[in-house]
């Protein structure tokens, strides 16, 4: 049965700009209570006006989530201010566009810690209150790039391979304990966010994101149909489940791809030099937004996930119908 989204509350990390301002503005639009949380007070302050403005109720706690402190206070004052937390949204994200030669260490583990650390770390303090309560959702937004690494970005794909790898192992665990509580990740193809004017860049242009891109309503629906209507894992835009595909096909064969003429790392690259302004160590100064500069190259919708991915049983309806087709041409070959 779905879960009505109107009076619960939700958690977000990383709700003042991209994915985690959209989820947080869709929330609040369908009457839940909602805890923004992100390094940029000033674009959070902002996220719950407009929260309240739509009559919902918005609380603002400026978390750092690498840090284990902050976010088990994040998890704590979400607690004292609502009562209860029914979802809880790790979005938080940073990235560094470079070859490995061409990073520090502390830039590696930076990007570690706010990606990786940061879901088990929000995992872990929320966890022991929707136990108490009798349940919950916790959604962790991965990538596509968990399933299939790309150049310039290992240390980003890392992070989310982790992500995945992370929310299996303790999705397991809970489903054993049945403790009620639902793991789901998200994983996104590109998304139209500020998310390439924050990254730290060393190839000394900006960063912009593989096509097809797609906007970021996208994910944000995604993750409110999660909140209502719990899934495993669901893939947003029909790019991301199809290079998932392509890897479990033939790694080498996407290796190849990639690689040919150098296109991978011609098509994370702009033209425009990089102005030395990220987010990789500190939040942004300044107001928020949900989308990014890359509006020409966006696709307006996924078809493949609003019809297919949202409904399980319509995927394994059309994977049987493939499995058969082959199977009848197999046996015509014959």
């Amino acid at each position: 049965m779905p879960r009505p989204i109107s009076g619960q509350t939700v958690v977000i990390t990383g709700a003042s700009s991209g994915i985690g301002r959209a989820t947080a503005l869709t929330f609040g639009k369908l009457g839940a209570n909602v805890v923004l949380a992100s390094r940029s007070e000033a674009a959070l302050r902002e996220v719950a006006a407009l929260i309240e403005s739509e009559g919902s109720r918005a609380h603002v706690v400026v978390t750092d989530v690498s840090n284990w402190m902050q976010v088990e206070h994040l998890a704590k004052e979400a607690i004292n201010h609502f009562g209860r937390v029914d979802t809880w949204v790790n979005d938080a994200s940073v990235a560094i566009y470079g070859t490995i030669d061409q990073l520090e260490a502390d830039e590696l583990e930076q990007v570690i810690r706010v990606n990786l650390l940061g879901v088990m770390f929000g995992t872990k303090a929320i966890l022991p209150y929707m136990e108490q309560q009798g349940g919950g959702t916790i959604i962790n937004v991965a990538s596509g790039l968990g399933e299939r690494s790309v150049p310039l970005q290992a240390a980003y794909s890392a992070s989310k391979r982790g992500v995945i790898g992370f929310s299996e192992g303790i999705r397991m665990e809970l489903e054993q304990a049945q403790k009620g509580i639902t793991i789901t990740v998200i994983k996104p193809a590109s998304i139209n966010t500020p998310f390439f004017n924050h990254a730290r860049s060393k190839t000394g242009v900006k960063p912009q994101p593989i096509p097809p891109v797609y906007p970021p309503q996208l994910v944000a629906d995604s993750i409110v149909f999660a909140a209502e209507n719990p899934r495993r894992d669901l893939s947003v835009g029909g790019m991301s489940k199809l290079v998932e595909i392509g890897e479990h096909f033939s790694p080498s064969l996407n290796d190849w791809l990639m690689k040919a003429g150098g296109i991978m790392f011609k098509m994370q690259q702009t033209d425009r030099p990089d102005d030395g302004v990220d987010n990789l160590f500190a939040g942004v100064d300044g107001v928020g937004r949900v989308e990014g500069d890359f509006g020409q190259m966006t696709v307006k919708s996924s078809p493949y996930t609003t019809l297919l991915e949202q409904h399980p049983g319509r995927k394994r309806a059309l994977w049987l119908m493939g499995a058969l087709g082959l199977g009848v041409l197999l046996l015509r070959r014959r």
